[in-house]
């Protein structure tokens, strides 16, 4: 309401009723104006937003673009804490955004108000696609590509969260498509944006000549205009995939690169990432598995002050005692190795996956058959719609030599 607007903007200005009045309104009369109980001329309302120094406008218009910024800001206050557990900040931004969607029609402020209300429903398992096709169609008019490209890839990753990976790769391409028609240019981060995000698609999808390709394209493209935007989750990508393939040296070149960059830029995720794949290769390359205990220990010792990718070096110490024969150790620490809630890609889950395939080992060893057997169907049942891969490969094997055995 007008009244309302009024006497927000005269307290924001910290101006009494008297002195916004002024000489051509009575302090009555603009109370009354104030409480919705009279309505002020044209010239009433110019002269108040004079005094107010703001446009009329923005005194008349029903969305009022002051008031939006403050509940952007405040929405944008919320969606930025407790990434890791968001407990109920989905359901704080749906209250505090639902008030006003059905005014959300123009400028930056109603689209990112738009994304951040359906990404809260989506979050809280309701209706998020109309909000978020209103405001995919507000950037598009304003021109915004790395907005536009937001939306887009958050259309994309519902269904990877999902592990539809074929309808998150449908999604991301048809998406990629409509964005790269739209607009004539497309500024380095959104390229890299999407780049990296195909590629892990691909690799979802177990299409790696196709992910390798967009990879590589995106660690030139950031190396020939010197852009370290997700330089280091392409690392970690292009590891990963390497140690799929069994490519020791590639796999070495892209570790150390990660190292380089943690260095470079002193980011505790990329070092402790760094250490995670330094530690792989004294398990799966070198089998030293008392040099990757002397890596894993001293992170270990950290855990109960909030270590980052705990549940990592849980599966990785449990995986370096199988390698060392204390069987009963190792189990108890591959049980502490849940998969973390934020892991979706096939990458990350076959690792957590194996957890029960090395169970299944333990157990043989320690004379339990029993276990062992239902350990390794755990296992296989875990990578069904997974993509092939060694550790898939690993899984079944170990099961079928269990069985018969």
């Amino acid at each position: 309401m007008i009244g309302e607007r009024i006497r927000k903007l005269r307290k924001q200005k910290k101006l009494t009723l008297a002195e916004l009045a002024g000489s051509e309104l009575t302090k009555g009369m603009l109370s009354l104006i104030e409480n919705n109980k009279a309505n002020p001329s044209m010239e009433s309302l110019a002269y108040i937003a004079k005094r107010l120094e703001v446009d009329v406008s923005q005194l008349v218009n029903e969305v009022n673009v002051v008031e939006l910024r403050e509940v952007l800001d405040e929405a944008e206050r919320i969606y930025s804490e407790n990434k890791e557990d968001p407990g109920d900040k989905y359901e704080k931004l749906i209250q505090l955004i639902e008030p006003h969607v059905h005014k959300l029609n123009q400028g930056y402020e109603a689209a990112r108000l738009l994304e951040l209300y359906g990404r809260s429903m989506c979050s809280e398992k309701k209706e998020w696609k109309e909000p978020i096709d209103k405001a995919t169609a507000l950037y598009e008019q304003m021109n915004l590509t790395q907005k536009r490209a937001s939306t887009g890839l958050f259309r994309s990753i519902v269904h990877f969260i999902g592990h539809h990976y074929e309808k998150a790769l449908e999604v991301l391409l048809f998406e990629r498509e409509e964005i790269e028609k739209r607009f004539a240019y497309i500024d380095p981060i959104t390229r890299l944006d999407l780049d990296y995000h195909e590629a892990i698609m691909h690799f979802a999808v177990g299409d790696t000549m196709s992910a390798k390709r967009v990879m590589n394209e995106a660690i030139a493209f950031s190396k020939e205009n010197k852009m370290y935007y997700l330089i280091d989750d392409l690392y970690r990508m292009a590891a990963a995939s390497a140690l799929m393939a069994e490519d020791t040296e590639l796999y070495t070149y892209y570790i150390m690169k990660l190292k380089q960059y943690a260095e470079f830029s002193e980011d505790e995720g990329s070092w402790l990432s760094y250490q995670l794949f330094h530690i792989e290769s004294f398990i799966l390359v070198k089998h030293d598995y008392r040099a990757a205990l002397d890596l894993i220990d001293p992170h270990l010792e950290k855990a109960e002050t909030g270590l980052k990718f705990k549940e990592w070096f849980f599966l990785q110490k449990g995986k370096a005692l199988h390698g060392l024969r204390e069987y009963e150790e190792a189990i108890r620490y591959l049980d502490l190795a849940e998969v973390p809630p934020y892991h979706h890609h096939p990458f990350d889950l076959s690792q957590f996956y194996l957890r029960d395939t090395y169970k299944a080992l333990c157990y043989e060893k320690l004379g339990d058959s029993e276990k062992a057997l239902a350990a390794a169907r755990t296992a296989v049942e875990r990578f069904e719609g997974m993509p092939d891969s060694p550790y898939k490969t690993f899984s079944r094997k170990t099961y079928e030599e269990l069985l018969e055995n």
